[in-house]
């Protein structure tokens, strides 16, 4: 019999922010993936295995993924992880896909999930606390109230009027977009705070726009809302 294949959330970066049943599962799993050719050096491993000691026991299975929009460069890797994950599941063991945040947010576990499901196999989505939802606590800000809102926006794709969408606005790995998304938000007049690096080494909380540097890293978000909006 194959084995199932979970993909898990493991929270935004605090291990404790790691929820009982991804804490469980892992525990519990015979392989563990990580997005990366090195997976115990992944930080998806690294948040794991705060929370997991265990998990350094664990037989260890890095799933490439490049970091690239071109689709055939996607395609081709996304076939090969589903080739490595399908090969271990009729092994008849049972996998932990580690994810960032929640898998089901702008994942690349998704994409492997729907092949390996369409390929006959189980798979299970656990999810995880969103980073943006730890982003709100650390700033000690709220991010909707009453009617209003909420917009969660790839910030490394091209944002164009979804940056003047009502409501409040979460624009995810922000990164190298960082500067041209800031600068726009304060031209609309918009309100809002960044957080890089959340719950991990090196955090760094920017409590208005005007404070973004324009050095902010890949693990970082920005939340705007409009001017006069608690």
């Amino acid at each position: 019999m194959a084995g199932m294949l979970y993909g898990v959330g493991v929270g935004p970066g605090d291990p404790e922010l790691m929820t009982i049943q991804a804490v469980r599962v892992i525990r519990d799993c015979d392989v563990i993936l990580a997005p990366g050719k090195d997976p115990r050096r992944t930080v998806a491993w690294e948040i794991a295995a705060g929370a997991v000691p265990e998990i350094e026991e664990k037989e260890a299975v890095g799933i490439h993924m490049p970091m690239t929009k071109d689709p055939d460069v996607l395609k081709a890797a996304h076939a090969e992880a589903v080739r490595t994950i399908t090969a271990v599941l009729e092994e008849g063991k049972t996998a932990a896909f580690l994810t960032l945040g929640d898998p089901c947010i702008y994942s690349t576990y998704l994409y492997v999930h729907r092949q390996v499901r369409g390929a006959g196999y189980e798979a299970r989505i656990i999810n995880g606390i969103p980073s943006f939802l730890a982003v709100a606590a650390a700033a000690g800000e709220g991010l909707v109230e009453n009617a209003q809102m909420l917009h969660v926006i790839p910030a490394s794709y091209p944002a164009g009027e979804s940056l003047a969408l009502p409501g409040t606005k979460v624009l995810m790995k922000a990164g190298r977009a960082a500067v041209q998304v800031r600068d726009e938000l304060l031209a609309l007049g918009a309100r809002g705070w960044a957080v890089e690096r959340c719950g991990m080494e090196g955090e760094r909380i920017f409590g208005s726009l005007e404070e973004i540097p324009d050095d902010l890293s890949y693990y970082s978000i920005i939340v705007a809302k409009e001017a006069g909006e608690r």
